[in-house]
């Protein structure tokens, strides 16, 4: 079995509640809330110029996009020649760029807007351009002399690079060139989740993918969807997951659109949109202008909303919001309408007799004393801010639970998806595979499955499982003080088979009998 995230030592203490630990932010002083823009990769690829930059730009003011908090207009990769300069240096394409970067950041700036640019952490970009490894300060001078204001690094052809210190050592090269050259840049890390950047990278970079890239097929949605959902406690200002650029306007049904910009208004992601903004009807252009499910993504708390319930492909975040609201979706992954519901006690509103609830998409509001539902279309979002009373933590973000025995972590093995998918422990790397989310119906979820009790089983010896979560009390668990974690159903312990500790030992309810094998902790 292939890993490829760095092994990360956990030491076992005791149990310690699943709590969030804030993230520490590059030191450039950047990005307090996600950043809001544009970016010609999804749409153009390679077919990037200085004329598109420039209409985007125009588009982006005469749309409304720029005063609704839309700054960079971003260039992806094939920008530059194939080869250095005599001295070395980068070369933008005259054909595509006539005016140079310098002058295409000239008229965007002018437009109020700001340029982002691509670069790579390897010897040449993903589209084979020449990269920036060993070149980080020559280039980030380049950028800085250009007028560049954001950056986007790629990890295409990285010299067989594989472990943290090595992934480390390169994005920290372009941080400290970057930061050298006093111009304000924003830094965003992309090496696809490889090496578990929402770890290391917070002290480097404002943003880092979680995710493979997105693509036009809503299961791809959803993958980077469940893979930064359980990733709340690594975020805040200055400091953001980042599930790759929107779809909006990509070929999806307007429901579907909705939900994906909700989605990614409640993961607190960057809002990064990836459309022809050219020829973007006002369906498209109404979707990325809703300042309402704007000001939740853009909300100063830096707050990353959390997976307070799924079941059944419905699934219930909640966000909490600077001033006491709170954001609460219901999303719906089905292909068929499902009527999702939650209370104001799992989202944590309490301390009224009514609250409030703003639906975002339509502006009507209406009052609850408790509960929250919709009817929600298939591929489809309600989402609502919630208001009055106080609000506490919904729930606890994402936490390794980590075996006494053997010092290795609950995993779901090569970050499968699929019912069934066994568990097993392994050593502790910080994966989102590693991640667990416990949420107020008792349910441990990763990548919106369950952790499951095979087939309702109640017997010593029975295995355990991913299941998509439908509220069985198999998949309810309670976390006891003496670190053992007991089936609701079973009464039984969850226990490392045979008490081994090796790598890839597989997971069993037993029996409870305050063996090291049945004690975890959650770090």
């Amino acid at each position: 079995m292939t890993r490829v995230f760095a092994i990360v030592a956990a030491t076992v203490l005791a149990v310690v509640p699943f709590s969030a630990t804030p993230a520490v932010a590059a030191d450039n002083g950047l990005a307090r809330t996600p950043p809001m823009g544009w970016n010609d990769w999804n749409a153009f690829g390679c077919d990037v110029s200085e004329a598109l930059v420039k209409q985007t730009a125009d588009v982006m003011v005469s749309s409304g996009m720029a005063a609704a908090g839309y700054q960079y207009v971003n260039i992806d990769d094939c920008w530059m020649q194939s080869s250095r300069d005599s001295a070395g240096n980068l070369v933008p394409d005259h054909a595509k760029f006539p005016d140079g970067i310098a002058g295409t950041a000239a008229y965007v700036h002018g437009k109020g807007l700001k340029l982002g640019i691509y670069e790579d952490a390897g010897t040449q970009t993903c589209a084979g351009y020449p990269g920036s490894l060993g070149h980080e300060q020559q280039d980030a001078r380049s950028f800085a002399a250009w007028g560049v204001d954001y950056l986007k690094y790629d990890n295409c052809n990285n010299n067989g690079s594989t472990t943290t210190q090595q992934y480390v050592e390169r994005y920290t090269a372009m941080h400290d060139a970057l930061v050298a050259t006093g111009r304000p840049i924003v830094f965003s890390i992309c090496e696809w989740g490889v090496n578990a950047p929402w770890t290391w990278a917070p002290g480097i970079s404002n943003l880092w993918r979680t995710t493979d890239d997105i693509n036009t097929g809503f299961d791809s949605m959803l993958r980077n969807f469940h893979q930064t959902v359980g990733l709340a406690r690594y975020a805040g200002p200055g400091a953001w997951n980042d599930p790759d650029m929107l779809e909006v306007g990509n070929g999806w049904s307007a429901t579907e659109d909705r939900a994906h910009f909700s989605l990614w208004a409640m993961l607190a992601a960057p809002l990064i949109a990836g459309n022809n903004l050219t020829t973007a009807n006002a369906t498209t252009l109404g979707i990325l202008t809703n300042r309402a499910v704007i000001a939740i993504d853009q909300d100063p708390l830096g707050s990353q909303g959390v997976q307070v319930q799924t079941a059944n492909g419905g699934d219930v975040l909640a966000k909490r919001l600077s001033g006491g609201d709170v954001a609460v979706l219901l999303f719906n992954e089905n292909t068929s309408a499902r009527t999702i519901s939650t209370d104001v006690a799992t989202i944590g509103k309490t301390g009224a007799s009514s609250y409030t609830l703003t639906d975002l998409w339509t502006g009507a509001t209406s009052s609850t004393s408790g509960p929250i539902s919709a009817t929600v279309p298939g591929h489809g979002a309600a989402l609502y801010r919630i208001s009055g009373g106080a609000a506490g933590n919904p729930a606890a973000p994402a936490n390794a639970l980590v075996s006494a025995a053997s010092n290795r972590c609950l995993d779901d093995p090569d970050w499968r998806q699929d019912d069934g998918a066994p568990i097993e422990i392994w050593d502790c790397n910080n994966g989102n595979n590693q991640l667990w989310t416990r949420t107020p119906a008792g349910q441990l979820v990763v990548y919106g499955k369950c952790l499951d009790a095979y087939d309702n089983q109640t017997a010593p010896g029975t295995k355990v499982q991913l299941w998509t979560c439908n509220g069985g009390a198999n998949q309810q668990w309670h976390l006891n003080a003496d670190g053992s974690i007991t089936g609701i159903q079973s009464g039984l312990c969850l226990d490392v088979t045979g008490a081994a500790t090796t790598n890839g030992t597989l997971i069993e309810l037993w029996t409870c009998n305050g063996g090291n094998n049945q004690r975890w902790t959650a770090i």
